[in-house]
């Protein structure tokens, strides 16, 4: 290490002196013997030979350094694309898993609750006395329209929140943001992101800047300004986040989130925010969620795409249910004005 130290204070100028080189390595050489020759005593200085054998001692070590160097990098690189190849493995395991497992729909305890007391109050409505005379039932359900203002104002709610939405960015195929400089994609679980190199050599590790902290990134290449560098959404787990090199050209992140409950609008505090609600998350990844939580990312997908198609979402459907239960028990009353909307 003695001598990788002393060494390298000399590292500037031989840089600079390469810059100045356009004929490359054999320039650099011709301009260093030439100066041995020029300026000192190092081919007559010494016994015959001498100064042959001195840089064959020299080549040979370096060589050694060079090709340990390699060997060690290219060890890095292995273990890293294992590591890649085993959270892949992992994923698509999962995926088969949650395919072969059967469909049957959890419902929530809150669902289960107001399944209870719609059958309770289904059985108080046949204990009790028999209903008004018919016109008097035509006047009572034709109020039912009045509930269509409710509707009204409930899209009137959404059209409110849909302007709080407005400005905000629509997430790429992977639920996260495609920026300039880099590209981010995301699960419940973890945070992908790829940071382009636009450099003109052959990315290595020691030339890279990565530093992830609980709540802070920062990305880049040494002597270069970072392409990323700020604070995070939300926290990580800084033991079970990895970083890699592809194609020498490109920085990888792999990023454990802390929440495993959220959707992140944003990688940064400052990039740009991302509409979640439009977030479609995978459905290979409902198997690993609790089995209430994952009744309520189920409903919620359902309703979402309900909506995309025109169709009643569960909470319509439930009311249609719950009426047409009603109206069965009724037949004597006329429905005929109603709107069930």
């Amino acid at each position: 290490m003695g001598d990788q130290v002393n060494t390298e204070k000399f590292d500037g100028m031989l840089l600079a002196m390469a810059q100045q080189c356009e004929g490359g390595v054999n320039e650099i050489l011709n301009c260093l013997f030439s100066f041995l020759a020029r300026k000192t005593d190092f081919y007559i200085g010494g016994a015959p030979g001498q100064a042959e054998k001195m840089v064959m001692d020299n080549f040979k070590k370096y060589q050694k350094v060079a090709e340990a160097k390699k060997d060690e990098e290219k060890k890095e690189r292995e273990e890293e694309e294992r590591k890649r190849k085993e959270r892949i493995a992992k994923r698509k395991a999962e995926e088969e898993k949650a395919m072969n497992e059967p469909k049957i729909k959890e419902i929530t305890d809150e669902e289960a609750k107001q399944i209870e007391q719609e059958m309770k109050k289904a059985k108080e409505d046949e204990e009790k006395p028999p209903e008004p005379p018919k016109d008097e039932a035509k006047d009572k359900t034709e109020d039912k329209p009045a509930e269509n203002g409710d509707g009204e104002e409930k899209s009137k709610s959404d059209d409110e929140e849909d302007e709080k939405d407005k400005g905000k960015i629509k997430p790429n195929a992977g639920n996260g943001c495609d920026l300039p400089t880099y590209r981010w994609t995301q699960t419940l679980e973890e945070i992908e992101c790829t940071i382009p190199l636009n450099v003109k050599f052959p990315v290595k590790g020691k030339d890279c800047v990565v530093d992830i902290g609980r709540k802070h990134l920062k990305v880049g290449l040494k002597g270069h300004p970072p392409i990323i560098n700020g604070e995070t959404f939300n926290e990580m787990k800084v033991e079970e986040s990895t970083w890699t090199i592809i194609d020498r050209k490109s920085i990888t992140l792999s990023i454990e989130k802390v929440n495993k409950m959220e959707w992140w609008n944003k990688l940064v505090t400052t990039d740009p925010e991302i509409n979640t609600k439009k977030v479609n998350p995978e459905p290979s990844k409902l198997s690993d969620l609790e089995g209430e939580t994952r009744g309520i990312v189920e409903k919620m997908m359902y309703d979402q795409r309900q909506r995309e198609l025109g169709l009643p979402t569960s909470e319509d459907q439930k009311k249609q249910d719950i009426l047409g239960k009603f109206m069965k028990q009724h037949p004597e009353m006329d429905f005929s004005k109603c709107k069930f909307n």
